[in-house]
């Protein structure tokens, strides 16, 4: 394995910004040091007007391997992660069959260690009666438990209070949950059926999918957590009402409560279902401005704990059916840090904060050892960025095995130059690098 020296970069990292130098052996960070110099057998990287930054960890992709690998696979998700400066991912278990038995999700953890470029983890799957597979998990080696509080894809809906009440009191996983209150839904769903049939305008998928739908879901699994004891964590919050549930009076390391926000929730607003249209369609909906600007608001304040990406890829034919016909997600991976970054520009986050909410701050909550986070003794998972070229989102440079992206036609003011995996260089020159697969996350416990 090859060995790097990475000279004269900005370094990111915990709440910081300096100048440096970085070692990197045998896959770790030897030394971080303000100058490093007179050494042999390394390779020299000049990182002059360079940010770097710890690999971003992504809590919630969907790679849709096994059984949906004509939308996407392991291998071509993880790569476009790598180019968008994700080094690592854990990926939901919706696929199928569903990962709802220990043997089915060991079999996603093969696949995944022959052809992903990125550090992979893959959560179980709950459902009303698969407890004694949630109880045969070893919290080591997988990130934890995934629940479909409302549905969304695939037969993974958790309805039965008796089931959650078992699950919530039973495991010590961390619980993530999609919360969306199905009841709610289908009866929304059914009123705009009785109006426009099939084909509902999708600038109602956020009346349909909300802000009711999700309040009421959130609100009745946190109570479940607290009464209960559970560490839980709600992915995809989208509402302003949701974000007063969760606090910032604890620092992350204590909470048992958390919560997620994603980049297409911080970037688009139902003002946008005009020109993306099914484009932008995800579960839970885009909302309005003001629930976007409450979004920014609790990420910046802590209330809301990370940002992640949802990524849920589907190809442009089902994309562009009906609506009732048309699925909910969106590919995001290669082009999430960026889109951070286009933001902290226009000043609305520092990068600092980028920075400890798609790094530190998942690297914390999961309990991830030895990643997100730039530091003598740390995995060398690290990216470089350069602040000042600019990169237009064409299908042209798009990795997405569905061969789209909401951001086409956007040009973001940053470019990710180099990403390293493991102390491998696994981006570069706008191009990946085959030197080889990521690793299995572990986990402290």
């Amino acid at each position: 394995m090859s060995s790097y020296l990475i000279k004269n970069g900005k370094i990111i990292n915990e709440g910081k910004a300096f100048y440096g130098d970085l070692l990197i052996r045998d896959g770790i960070i030897e030394r971080i040091d303000k100058q490093i110099d007179n050494l042999s057998n390394v390779k020299e990287i000049n990182a002059e007007g360079m940010l770097i930054l710890p690999g971003c960890i992504d809590d919630q992709v969907h790679f849709r391997e096994p059984g949906l690998t004509h939308k996407a696979n392991i291998a071509s998700e993880s790569r476009a992660a790598v180019a968008g400066g994700i080094t690592s991912f854990m990926e939901q278990p919706n696929t199928f069959p569903n990962a709802v038995t220990q043997a089915i999700l060991e079999e996603k953890y093969s696949i995944a260690s022959q052809t992903s470029i990125a550090n992979y983890s893959f959560m179980m799957g709950g459902t009303n009666d698969n407890l004694e597979e949630i109880l045969k998990i070893d919290p080591r080696n997988v990130a934890g438990l995934k629940l479909f509080l409302g549905s969304s894809t695939g037969d993974m809906l958790v309805d039965s209070s008796s089931s959650l009440d078992k699950i919530f009191s039973t495991t010590e996983l961390l619980i993530s949950v999609h919360s969306e209150d199905e009841t709610t839904v289908k009866t929304n769903l059914e009123h705009y059926k009785s109006i426009y049939g099939d084909d509902i305008p999708v600038k109602f998928h956020p009346e349909i999918r909300s802000v009711e739908a999700c309040y009421k879901s959130t609100e009745k699994i946190v109570e479940l957590a607290k009464r209960t004891g559970a560490r839980l964590h709600v992915f995809h919050i989208s509402t302003a009402k949701e974000i007063d549930l969760f606090t910032n009076e604890i620092p992350l390391e204590q909470k048992k409560i958390t919560a997620e926000v994603c980049i297409h929730h911080l970037w688009f607003s139902d003002e946008d279902y005009a020109s993306k249209g099914n484009f932008i369609k995800w579960n839970p909906a885009v909302k309005t401005a003001t629930d976007r600007s409450a979004l920014w608001a609790g990420l910046n304040d802590n209330r809301l704990d990370v940002v992640a990406t949802d990524h849920a890829p589907h190809t442009i034919e089902e994309k562009n059916q009906v609506y009732t016909k048309a699925p909910s997600g969106g590919p995001l991976v290669q082009h999430a840090l960026l889109a951070m970054l286009e933001k902290s520009k226009d000043g609305l986050i520092s990068i600092e904060r980028v920075v400890e909410k798609m790094a530190h701050a998942p690297a914390i909550l999961f309990r991830i050892n030895n990643r997100g986070f730039i530091r003598e003794g740390y995995f060398a998972d690290l990216v470089m960025v350069n602040p000042n070229k600019r990169v237009s989102v064409e299908k042209s440079n798009l990795l997405y095995k569905c061969g789209w992206s909401p951001f086409e036609g956007y040009t973001f003011s940053n470019s990710i130059e180099r990403t390293f995996v493991n102390g491998r260089i696994v981006y570069e020159n706008n191009a990946i690098v085959e030197s080889g697969t990521g690793s299995r996350l572990t986990f402290k416990v």
